[in-house]
């Protein structure tokens, strides 16, 4: 891989990402993995802090798998669209829809996971209540939630992984699980430099704008309407998600494309 591979990929992979039709099913699958993040969000208001982390990491991993399966979608037809073939979006889901369904489940080891370290965290806070001796043990114990508070933030991490390492071998070669591993792991070990490299690029322009969005969604909050109920508060994220999920869904149609190129490009090497 050299510059100029890197620039050419990173050039088609852009050109592709303003499609209409593909901004639009994305827009449709991001605004309803933002519902469930609204109403998850609105569940947690007034919750205790251990209810709270479970209802801020559980949508996630569920729409990691919901990202994962339009993933394959969007590289199926970004396939088609390189290729110059004519691109008929129902052709493609009724070809796919048995891999795009199964692929959903490598979300359920990372879902499993976390419920185990949640679970785990739970006694501890138990502990913690335990009259006379339960602040003695939290301060004696406190490194056990920090550990399982990192296994929390890496299985985010290993998830998002998935995305861009998985979703090019499914879409562009099945779901058979044992090939799918075999092949991660050997891309991952023959060049792991060149991996993170790939992943960084496609991840900028999609943490850019969440981070720009995120920030106008808080000074949104700062100066406009004060909620005073947890239904105001649920029907503001709401309304605020909508606009989100549709300005992001360019930078998400380019990190598929770019995953797609990338897999592409270090197969050849």
């Amino acid at each position: 891989m050299n510059f100029n591979d890197l620039r050419l990929i990173f050039n088609r992979a852009s050109a592709k990402a303003f499609n209409p039709k593909k901004l639009g099913v994305v827009s449709l699958v991001l605004a309803m993995c933002g519902l469930l993040v609204v109403f998850c969000r609105g569940l947690a208001i007034n919750a205790t802090e251990w209810v709270v982390m479970s209802l801020t990491f559980l949508p996630f991993f569920l729409c990691t798998g919901v990202l994962m399966s339009m993933g394959i979608f969007l590289i199926r037809v970004y396939h088609d669209e390189i290729k110059n073939k004519p691109v008929a979006y129902g052709d493609i889901m009724n070809k796919s829809w048995d891999v795009i369904i199964g692929a959903s489940y490598f979300s359920i080891p990372f879902i499993l996971s976390y419920l185990v370290l949640w679970v785990l965290l739970g006694i501890f806070v138990m502990l913690g209540a335990i009259p006379f001796i339960g602040e003695v043990l939290s301060v004696l114990l406190s490194f056990a939630p920090f550990l399982l508070n990192v296994g929390s933030l890496v299985l985010c991490f290993l998830s998002l992984s998935t995305l861009f390492l998985i979703a090019p071998v499914i879409a562009l070669n099945g779901p058979n699980r044992s090939m799918v591993t075999d092949t991660v792991l050997r891309r991952v070990k023959k060049d792991p430099f060149c991996n993170v490299v790939l992943a960084l690029i496609a991840i900028f322009p999609l943490t850019f704008f969440a981070a720009v969005m995120a920030l106008a969604a808080i000074m949104t909050e700062q100066v406009c309407y004060v909620c005073e109920h947890a239904l105001q508060h649920v029907l503001q994220w709401f309304f605020i998600m909508i606009p989100f999920t549709a300005l992001l869904s360019p930078a998400i149609v380019f990190y598929f494309n770019f995953a797609a190129e990338s897999h592409v490009l270090l197969k050849k090497d």
